[in-house]
């Protein structure tokens, strides 16, 4: 991006590409800043149309919305990286200030171009992806090398939160888990043997400037992320360096505008392995919310509008616990009926802040809010962290 160009100040109007509650959360860190928000989401009732100033009703490619948008915004981002490419290019091509361009979204859109661009990353870091192995027609599965089993399958678009993926321990489980998935391209990695999983957010300015967030060592469940927590326990000082840094040279190699998050895993061995990238504010990184001295969603309306970027420092150790809707139906499972959580009992605890994402409908599995516990070490933050839990019905 040319480094001429302005600051976009307050007042004017951000797009945000996308409803859900990332969307959400950046609109009230935009707002806060005095921004007006845009959002573009089909759904008439996302949680982040419901709260901006404009939410315009329509499919993410439809010209006529994508020009209404252009019209009012001086900038806009996107929220989830599954839009349609020819979105931001539209965007662009009409004027507005994309930030991240679609090069970059597109770039994590499908695993097979991912896997590609981290093994070709790993001259510069040292940190390579899993072994791993394309599937994109039948014939593939009998060139497996034997050392990939076992694996996990993983089909290369739309998957997330566990979503699309499967373990197989043999060729003939591979031949049938890619029938099942309808022999759409896909990707085998090799079972690691992993110790624990953290992620680094970073961002960038229009300027190049980069900043980076601690590093934030992560619990997922089926597949979703089920806890955060800051400083990464586990993580030794030479390992958050080499994390960090790589993380900082990614968002760099791709020209890379706003806030970004790389998820990495930490084998037994102490190796790190490079896994996926997210080109957007992350789940991992609602601790910053409130434990650091500007938010992952001010950093994102930071960048966007082109302003210096905000203070990383962690302010006090956290432990980030998702909430997912299954806790509104504990003990009603055979009726089938919806009850408001204890928030009351939650929020007694010292240190628990509550973000709910002001989703109508609570769903099993389904996002639905977050509470940072906040301590003044991480022993305390864990302690705060599973009192939470144990008071929304949830392990710790």
């Amino acid at each position: 991006m040319a480094d001429h160009l302005g600051p976009i100040l307050p007042g004017a109007y951000l797009g945000i590409l996308g409803g859900g509650q990332l969307g959400r959360m950046f609109t009230q860190a935009a707002q806060s800043m005095g921004y007006r928000v845009c959002v573009l989401d089909p759904n008439a009732e996302s949680p982040a149309g419901s709260i901006a100033e404009k939410h315009i009703r329509a499919d993410y490619t439809d010209l006529s919305a994508l020009k209404e948008m252009a019209a009012i915004c001086s900038s806009v981002s996107t929220e989830f990286e599954n839009i349609p490419a020819q979105a931001l290019d539209e965007l662009e091509a009409l004027g507005v200030y994309v930030a991240p361009r679609s090069s970059c979204v597109s770039l994590t859109q499908n695993r097979i171009t991912e896997k590609n661009f981290l093994a070709s990353w790993k001259e510069e870091t040292g940190i390579s992806p899993a072994d791993h192995f394309v599937i994109e027609h039948k014939t593939d599965i009998f060139h497996v090398p034997k050392g990939l089993f076992p694996g996990i399958l993983k089909i290369a678009r739309m998957g997330y939160d566990g979503k699309g993926q499967v373990t197989v321990r043999t060729p003939e489980d591979l031949e049938r888990a890619w029938d099942d998935f309808n022999q759409v391209p896909c990707v085998l990695e090799k079972l690691m043997d992993l110790d624990f999983e953290v992620s680094a957010l970073v961002a960038r300015g229009h300027d190049d400037e980069v900043v980076a967030y601690p590093v934030a060592q992560n619990i997922h469940r089926n597949g979703i992320l089920h806890k955060s927590v800051v400083p990464a326990p586990s993580l030794n000082p030479e390992q958050e360096n080499k994390i960090v840094e790589a993380a900082k040279s990614l968002i760099r190699h791709i020209d890379y505008v706003g806030i970004l998050c790389v998820e990495f895993f930490v084998l037994k061995s102490g190796k790190i392995i490079a896994n996926e990238i997210a080109p957007r504010p992350h789940n991992s990184g609602h601790y910053t919310l409130n434990a650091c001295v500007t938010s992952q969603f001010e950093q994102q309306v930071r960048a966007m509008a082109r302003l210096p970027l905000g203070d990383t420092r962690l302010l006090t150790p956290v432990s980030m616990l998702n909430i997912l809707g299954d806790i509104w139906f504990l003990n009603n499972a055979v009726l089938g009926v919806m009850h408001e959580p204890p928030w009351d009992r939650v929020l007694s605890h010292a240190g628990a802040k509550l973000h709910l994402y002001g989703k109508f409908t609570a769903l099993p599995g389904r996002k639905m809010g977050h509470v940072n516990c906040l301590g003044e070490t991480l022993e305390l933050a864990q302690k705060n962290s599973t009192a939470v839990a144990i008071d929304l019905g949830v392990e710790p």
